[in-house]
């Protein structure tokens, strides 16, 4: 659907907005060939991260999405998101980026397409698990989501068919994602650097127990 494509590209310029200093940087990196400097290291790391998230997505999509009809699955998926945020913060953050971080990272950031699954929560919180540092697990997290949405956006635009659109529609639409998304972003880069990113377990573990009441009873 064309306005799932949209959200999606108004969600990635919030991304590339934010964090365009470091993008600059990665990319004359790749260009100059020089991965020993910080931004090539970070370049590796995205593109290892984003080989599991790439498997995950072209193999597994349609299993992971047909969750979303069942209401027992999704009230689950918050309930495990709640308990990962959790345990996340309980881990002293002290160590710089590896490969195989990036790859748990990059795992994590496939599975989340489950919904009920918070993308950023599990990213963030695997890295921290990792002891990875906050800033870092942060940044990381949101430039590994950058090419995995247009990943995704490919993939949905292949069997895209434009009919009559409602042009309003879409722009309305997009700016409202990046509006959101912004706000949003640099909500949790705030929770994340005061190491209160716990706080959303409670939101996590309340809609869940809900979403599971509602599916029983």
């Amino acid at each position: 659907m064309i306005f799932n494509v949209m959200l999606h590209l108004g969600t990635m310029f919030v991304v590339l907005a934010v964090f365009w200093r470091d993008i600059i940087k990665i990319v004359k990196a790749l260009i100059s060939l020089d991965f020993k400097t910080d931004e090539g290291k970070l370049a590796l790391f995205i593109a290892v991260g984003s080989v599991p998230t790439a498997l995950i997505g072209f193999f597994f999509h349609d299993f992971f999405e047909s969750f979303s009809h069942n209401l027992l699955a999704v009230g689950v998926a918050l309930l495990i998101t709640g308990f990962v945020l959790f345990v996340s913060e309980r881990r002293k953050t002290d160590r710089e980026l590896s490969y195989l971080d990036s790859l748990l990272i990059g795992t994590a950031q496939g599975i989340a397409i489950t919904p009920g699954i918070s993308r950023s929560g599990v990213t963030i919180a695997t890295g921290l698990l990792r002891r990875v540092k906050k800033e870092i697990a942060f940044k990381y997290s949101f430039l590994l989501s950058v090419p995995a949405v247009i990943g995704a956006t490919a993939m949905e635009s292949r069997d895209l068919v434009v009919g009559n659109v409602d042009v309003v529609a879409l722009f309305l639409g997009a700016i409202t994602s990046m509006m959101v998304g912004y706000i949003s972003l640099k909500f949790l880069q705030k929770i994340v650097m005061k190491e209160k990113f716990h706080l959303f377990t409670y939101y996590c573990w309340i809609v869940g127990l809900i979403t599971v009441f509602f599916h029983l009873f």
